[in-house]
């Protein structure tokens, strides 16, 4: 079993993957900022950089603050405002949020531990990627699905299955807490 800190360099890794993804024009400039902050360890930056992108909905801010919440970087460590941005970039299709909301659900960090719901999300995730990045994310799922039934299986497949992106409601606004300075 891989220790804590493997496993949140892999995560980082992973997330530095993620947001590689080109950006719309409007939305580069903020984000390769809160991008490049993030990296060179100046959370507060990022924060203030990615939280406005966040607030329109931008999958990669989301996921990127969804991380700073769940490992507390730079922002007070809270899997429930974790979870939800998270979620909130998944509905949207974003492969990062997908898997991390997967893990999220395995363990039971910000929301009720499902492992059905775990395996959908991480075996979307692992549908939307390629390279080292869909085989982490087949790995995840497949670790889910050694705590299930088949049954359990199926519902999680016929899940990822059904699922379509769409843009979760307007009026849904996630807890987001001004990290301290």
């Amino acid at each position: 079993m891989p220790s804590v800190r493997a496993t949140r360099r892999f995560l980082l890794a992973l997330l530095a993957i993620a947001l590689s993804a080109a950006a719309s024009p409007a939305t580069a400039g903020s984000l390769s900022r809160g991008t490049a902050a993030f990296h060179r360890g100046d959370y507060i930056r990022a924060f203030r950089e990615l939280s406005p992108l966040a607030e329109r909905e931008n999958p990669t801010a989301l996921g990127l603050l969804g991380f700073m919440y769940e490992h507390g970087f730079g922002a007070p460590q809270a899997y429930d405002a974790a979870a939800d941005l998270y979620g909130r970039a998944a509905v949207q299709g974003n492969p990062f949020a997908q898997a991390m909301l997967g893990l999220m659900y395995d363990k039971g960090h910000g929301v009720p531990q499902d492992f059905v719901l775990a395996y959908k999300w991480l075996n979307l995730a692992a549908a939307r990627t390629d390279g080292r990045e869909r085989d982490a994310y087949a790995r995840f799922r497949n670790a889910v699905a050694s705590k299930m039934s088949t049954d359990e299986i199926a519902i999680g497949q016929r899940l990822a299955l059904n699922w379509s992106p769409a843009f979760p409601a307007s009026a849904v606004r996630p807890l987001i807490v001004s990290p301290s300075h």
